[in-house]
């Protein structure tokens, strides 16, 4: 069974960077997408990025050009990297992923359990 285990959430002023990870455990390789969602309590769910095992990415317009999403291709991690952060930007981030056969980036089967982001002004 495949577990997302996130990291790199906390704390930061508004203008700050934080960066955080996802390392899927119990796999081992082959085609996969890793994304990154985001959610306010209360309010719907919202995709921020995604990768796939061929490089392909995308980040959602609203980070486009402050979040940056990458991968660490031997260890099957995706990190996202988060600059110039707002306070809008605050949210628990969840990591997703589907593994193996086409791995859309879509219907995300596997999710990590969250790593709250708190931007103060």
């Amino acid at each position: 069974q495949v577990q997302l285990v996130e990291s790199g959430g906390g704390s930061v002023q508004a203008g700050g960077s934080l960066r955080l990870s996802c390392a899927p455990s119990g796999y081992t390789g082959g085609p996969y997408c890793m994304a990154w969602f985001r959610q306010v309590s209360g309010k719907e769910r919202e995709e921020v990025a995604w990768i796939r095992s061929t490089e392909w990415a995308n980040v959602a317009d609203s980070v486009k050009g402050r979040f940056f999403i990458f991968k660490d291709s031997a260890n099957l991690t995706s990190f996202l990297q988060m600059n110039m952060l707002k306070p809008e930007d605050t949210a628990m981030y969840y990591c997703a992923a589907n593994f193996g056969g086409v791995a859309v980036c879509a219907n995300y089967k596997y999710w990590g359990q969250g790593t709250q982001v708190t931007v103060s002004s």
